[in-house]
């Protein structure tokens, strides 16, 4: 279904044992789809169960406050 908005770019935060505790997908069609610990999937997504490879992605780490300013000003947007 998410097939046809495009390419997109994932933001996570983690606990101490990288366990996704939220998760933003914005989509190069400017679609996006938030999921936590309360709201876990709908029919375009889930949140990940998957605990992230900390080397596979160091060179992509935000910090707590650059991922929760994103969270806070990235509404969910589905069309």
């Amino acid at each position: 279904m998410t097939d046809s908005w495009g390419t997109s770019t994932y933001y996570f935060e983690t606990d101490a044992d990288l366990n996704i505790i939220r998760q933003i997908q914005v989509f190069k069609n400017g679609q996006v789809l938030k999921y936590n610990q309360q709201f876990t999937e709908d029919e375009f997504g889930i949140l990940s169960d998957q605990r992230l490879d900390e080397e596979a992605f160091k060179e992509f780490s935000i910090n707590r406050d650059e991922f929760t300013s994103t969270w806070d000003k990235l509404e969910r947007k589905v069309q």
